[in-house]
């Protein structure tokens, strides 16, 4: 089974380094603590639909983006 907890921090902080934003800018803009970001960064927090919805918005993505898995590199 995927642990789309996991997916959802890899993507929220590829998304984020790709804008070339901080955690507490992309908090200040989704009206939520800096340190909740860590913690969904981490895989710690389990957001729920509205907050990845929220943090999608602020990051020009979908919240589908952010749950969909990196395919792994074939070697």
């Amino acid at each position: 089974m995927v642990d789309y907890r996991r997916v959802l921090a890899e993507n929220v902080k590829a998304a984020r380094k790709a804008l070339d934003i901080s955690q507490e800018s992309l908090a200040l803009g989704a009206k939520i603590d800096r340190t909740y970001v860590s913690g969904i960064e981490r895989g710690r927090r389990n957001p729920s639909l509205t907050m990845i919805a929220k943090l999608a918005e602020h990051l020009d993505t979908t919240p589908a983006a952010l749950l969909t898995p990196v395919s792994p590199a074939k070697s």
